[in-house]
């Protein structure tokens, strides 16, 4: 019996990559898996193959292009109207882009799909999260809801980062809409944001028995992530990068693992912690984004 056997996950970017090894991962633990994508023909897709990998997968569908605000919230209203309840949530989605593209929320993509969608599915899913981890810590026998229960069996985010160099956000321009636009200056900051988002999400999650931490797998080997950029940075991927059931190892780890339960706010890359430099400690720069994701999610 795999350690989230009862369990309820869903995985965005689960159609391929290092997202759809998470899946697979998840289902071979035991957890009914929901896997995202851009529409149901890809999920669809998607689930075929992790059943062949795992052939007593419990899968379902759902469809959401994460560069659309409405998008995420038709499909979290979609979930939420079949789940009372979630256990593991990891955010695996995003986007290299070339040329600077504007979604019709009038954000830039990369931005509104490495981070915006982040924020705003992992905000619409906190309170199955919160009732999954009060099912499981009231069956422990504990009313107070806090203490040593609460650590023993979490409900978990996860949200695929990395490390990001030595990227700053630059809160006059997060949307790359000065200078001259290139994926090297547009992405880097998306991931110090997913860390910062991370750091954030678990502060205010703390004592809920909810957790939340960031993993860096490292390069992924032939990534349909990379297939707009190309060129040299692909090539280096493809050459030393890890196959994606490799590379996926820590996030599961991190969904599953009785250590990780103990832990939020960290990132990890091969179940180790490691530090998040520069503007990555910094709490007044996390809670500005905060703020800033707030607005552009016109959350209350």
């Amino acid at each position: 019996m795999g350690s989230l056997e009862g369990r309820l996950a869903l995985v965005t970017g689960a159609t391929g990559g290092l997202g759809k090894a998470v899946a697979a991962g998840l289902a071979r633990e035991g957890a009914a898996v929901v896997v995202v994508g851009r529409s149901l023909d890809r999920a669809d897709a998607a689930m075929a193959g992790i059943s062949t990998l795992v052939p007593d997968a419990r899968l379902e569908p759902l469809a959401c292009d994460l560069s659309v605000q409405s998008s995420i919230r038709r499909a979290a209203s979609d979930f939420l109207s079949r789940h009372d309840r979630l256990d593991v949530l990891v955010n695996a989605a995003g986007v290299f882009r070339k040329e600077r593209h504007v979604t019709p929320d009038g954000l830039e993509l990369t931005f509104a799909t490495n981070v915006m969608a982040y924020f705003l599915m992992t905000n619409l899913l906190l309170d199955p999260l919160r009732r999954a981890a009060a099912i499981r810590n009231a069956n422990t026998g504990t009313a107070s809801g806090r203490g040593w229960a609460l650590a023993l069996a979490p409900s978990r985010i996860v949200n695929v980062a990395s490390r990001y160099g030595n990227a700053a956000l630059n809160f006059d321009d997060l949307q790359t809409a000065k200078g001259k636009y290139s994926y090297l200056r547009s992405t880097p900051p998306t991931m110090l944001a997913r860390v910062l988002l991370t750091q954030e999400f678990a502060e205010r999650l703390r004592g809920t028995g909810v957790v939340a931490n960031a993993v860096h797998p490292g390069l992924v080997k032939n990534t349909a992530l990379l297939q707009d950029v190309g060129g040299p940075f692909r090539w280096v991927t493809n050459t030393f990068g890890a196959p994606a059931d490799k590379a996926s190892d820590t996030a599961v780890w991190l969904a599953t693992s009785p250590e990780a339960a103990e832990v939020s706010g960290k990132l990890w890359t091969k179940r180790q912690e490691i530090p998040t430099p520069g503007m990555g400690s910094d709490p007044d720069a996390r809670r500005r984004l905060w703020d800033a994701c707030t607005r552009l999610a016109e959350l209350s």
